[in-house]
């Protein structure tokens, strides 16, 4: 299962470095683990991370659900503009061989101020399916 999360995690992490206005603007730290608290703003955060396998018989498949964070110091609409050129980004993401990615939708987005900290932070879900093909 966690070949399938990887490929995926790996996939969206290149999606952001091929998009050179996204990663101008997020530089140096890109698309950054949750486990590091984002020194830099704006920032994009890969939250919790849910996958289960789908029962099909052939190939085999898993299902994905997770967030993603885009934290800003500026605004809200900060925030927001950071996930909206992520979801532009990763249109036609590809995963490495041998793995296809049938669907990555967002499920919701959702944002709101961190009053304490002074920050703002735009959550999206997302899912995506992936199939495990035939290495040719």
């Amino acid at each position: 299962m966690s070949n399938f999360v990887n490929a995926l995690a790996a996939a969206l992490q290149q999606a952001v470095k091929a998009d050179a206005a996204l990663s101008l603007r997020l530089a140096p730290q890109g698309l950054s683990d949750r486990t590091v608290r984002p020194q830099r703003f704006p920032a994009l955060v890969l939250g919790t991370v849910e996958a289960r396998e789908l029962l099909i018989d052939e190939p085999v498949a898993a299902e994905i659900v997770l967030a993603l964070e885009a934290w800003s110091a500026v605004s809200r609409r900060e925030a927001e503009e950071v996930m909206t050129a992520f979801g532009m980004a990763t249109r036609g993401l590809t995963l490495a061989a041998g793995m296809r990615l049938v669907s990555f939708d967002r499920q919701k987005t959702t944002s709101r101020r961190l009053v304490k900290e002074g920050l703002f932070v735009a959550e999206a879900r997302f899912r995506a399916v992936i199939e495990q093909g035939s290495i040719e």
